[in-house]
């Protein structure tokens, strides 16, 4: 599944624009999982509707509308007082708005995105939530900008298969983690049955299907960056032979 570098360049741009257009919708007033902004649907595989409405209460309503994942990330991840976390893509903010609940005073929360759109109304949103143990910063998830071993848990929600180096992404999660940190994210995942031909049939690329890994894709990557305990669980179908996952492993306590 690997891409020249233009046509990398393209994609990237293609996912930046598409998650851009989809901030600006959410502040504007119009719902951002609107026809071809994001990788949401009508159908209740993406988005919002995947939240708990009582884990949502009291969340500013652009941080909810702007959920464009394909998962619950804080179901999977078994967030604690006093963690610290990541979120890869933070978007909108949802996820370490709720993340920074759980963690409490004593926990903090980065996000980081590339979309300028998406980080500026993040911003406002942990800002009208009265969140102090936030920050969102500017990057790729492929070169993070954080120091290594600067938290304790990974989380993503439908965004590690937009990125067009996940080698990358996996390695950098790793490099940032401590010593028996938890990657815990949501996540597209094909069934191994699928050629990456057949994944790109059922969507595009921004549309968070066509760049998606397969199942044992995903395992060996995860493998390959250090992590064990790896588990790739298939939760419901958001195309043939495409499913939303949970995605669990761990960083080693001593690695060599």
């Amino acid at each position: 599944m690997g891409e020249t570098t233009n046509e990398a360049g393209a994609l990237q741009e293609m996912v930046r624009e598409r998650y851009a257009r989809a901030a600006l919708e959410v502040q504007s007033g119009c719902c951002g999982s609107a026809e071809g902004s994001s990788c949401s649907d009508d159908g209740g595989s993406f988005g919002a509707a995947l939240y708990d409405r009582a884990e949502t209460v009291g969340l500013p309503v652009a941080a909810v509308q702007a959920s464009l994942g394909c998962g619950n990330p804080l179901l999977v991840a078994d967030l604690r007082e006093g963690d610290r976390v990541l979120d890869l893509g933070s978007g909108g903010g949802i996820d370490v708005l709720l993340s920074a609940r759980r963690v409490g005073p004593t926990g903090f929360v980065y996000g980081v995105d590339m979309t300028e759109q998406m980080l500026e109304l993040a911003r406002a949103n942990a800002s009208a939530a009265g969140a102090s143990n936030v920050e969102f910063r500017a990057g790729t998830i492929e070169d993070l900008p954080l120091p290594d071993a600067a938290v304790d848990v990974v989380i993503s929600n439908c965004v590690i298969n937009l990125s067009v180096d996940k080698p990358a992404v996996l390695h950098e999660a790793f490099r940032v983690l401590t010593p028996g940190g938890r990657f815990g994210v949501s996540d597209v995942v094909a069934e191994d049955r699928l050629s990456p031909a057949e994944r790109v049939e059922r969507g595009d690329y921004a549309g968070c299907i066509a760049g998606a890994l397969s199942r044992s894709e995903y395992i060996d990557g995860l493998t390959t960056a250090g992590f064990v305990d790896v588990e790739v669980e298939l939760t419901h179908e958001v195309a043939d032979g495409m499913h939303g996952a949970v995605i669990r492993a761990r960083k080693p306590l001593t690695t060599g």
